[in-house]
């Protein structure tokens, strides 16, 4: 904990130095700001000296004080204008926006990640190595493909995103998990979507007459076709915003009253947008939804086993129940 301590008060340092400028910074004021001794400051100006970063001392100010700057100067060549500790914060989350990459993805985020740190001194290097250790970031559950289907995938999202970009319509043949068939679609693909470790293309299906989500594994092959589109629906700017997971259906308002064990959790996050709150007598509370009746809100309150109770609408709620009955025949 020590040293984790010691690494984020100096990026805080850093930062404040790049922050002010050409004002520069005292120590004194580095103290004040970290809560720290100034002799603790001296210590890890030295240090971030050692790494390699272009701090200075000047005491050209009329008022004799020293204060510390940064020569932007040394990073002229930082690509698109990025500031050091714009790049520096880059670097460093770069474990967190991995967890976020969607798998075509990954070799590409990879090799942009090692163009940014080729602007940082080795000695830079290593001292940003240190920082994702006081902030990590698991994952969420990616989809198993095996290695040699990486390149039809990389493909097929290809396609997606210019049939996107430019409006071409397309013909996707997809196996459906629920009916366990495959069809051949013609679409309007509008949007490609990251969510829950997996990528998904959201698109335009005219044999329906409406919107309809393609996970990007079950995707056999994906092929443009010469004609542009239209489109005729407008895509709210978060994908899947009526669902706890990834589905485009019609929201409906679901009422769940939750005991006291678990009440202080529940009260702790915002679930979803539209939730609202109401305290119970006995210690517990009661949560109101505009959400799809979909699989990801029937998984989340069976999670809670015992301590959840739906309350609306009652086909959900005997739904609920007869899960929970199955479940626990399966024990008995």
């Amino acid at each position: 904990m020590p040293r984790n301590a010691e690494v984020i008060r100096q990026w805080t340092i850093l930062r404040e130095i790049e922050h002010v400028r050409g004002a520069g910074v005292t120590i004194d004021e580095l103290a004040a700001l970290c809560g720290v001794t100034t002799r603790t400051i001296r210590r890890d100006l030295q240090a971030l000296e050692e790494a390699g970063f272009p701090l200075f001392d000047d005491k050209s100010r009329d008022d004799g004080r020293t204060r510390w700057r940064l020569n932007g100067q040394a990073f002229k060549s930082l690509v698109a204008g990025l500031t050091l500790s714009e790049l520096s914060a880059l670097y460093f989350s770069r474990t967190l926006l991995e967890s976020l990459a969607g798998t075509p993805f990954r070799e590409d985020l990879e090799s942009a990640f090692d163009k940014l740190a080729a602007g940082l001194t080795p000695h830079m290097q290593k001292f940003l190595d240190q920082l994702p250790r006081v902030l990590a970031a698991k994952s969420d559950p990616t989809r198993a493909r095996p290695d040699r289907d990486m390149p039809a995938q990389s493909q097929i999202v290809a396609r997606a995103l210019d049939a996107t970009l430019h409006l071409r319509q397309a013909t996707l043949t997809y196996h459906s998990r629920s009916s366990d068939r495959t069809k051949t679609y013609r679409i309007h693909p509008y949007r490609l979507a990251y969510a829950q470790g997996g990528l998904y293309l959201l698109a335009y299906v005219p044999e329906y007459g409406e919107v309809r989500t393609f996970a990007l594994e079950r995707i056999e092959s994906l092929s443009l076709v010469d004609e542009h589109f239209t489109p005729i629906e407008e895509l709210p700017d978060e994908a899947f915003p009526h669902s706890l997971g990834v589905h485009s259906g019609p929201p409906q308002r679901v009422e769940l009253e939750f005991r006291p064990a678990v009440a202080d959790y529940i009260r702790a996050r915002l679930w979803h947008p539209s939730q609202t709150l109401r305290n119970l007598p006995e210690g517990g509370v009661r949560v109101a939804l505009d959400v799809c009746l979909d699989h990801a809100l029937r998984s989340w309150i069976l999670s809670f086993g015992p301590f959840a109770h739906v309350a609306s609408p009652e086909a959900l709620a005997r739904e609920i129940a007869e899960q929970f009955e199955q479940a626990g025949a399966q024990y008995r």
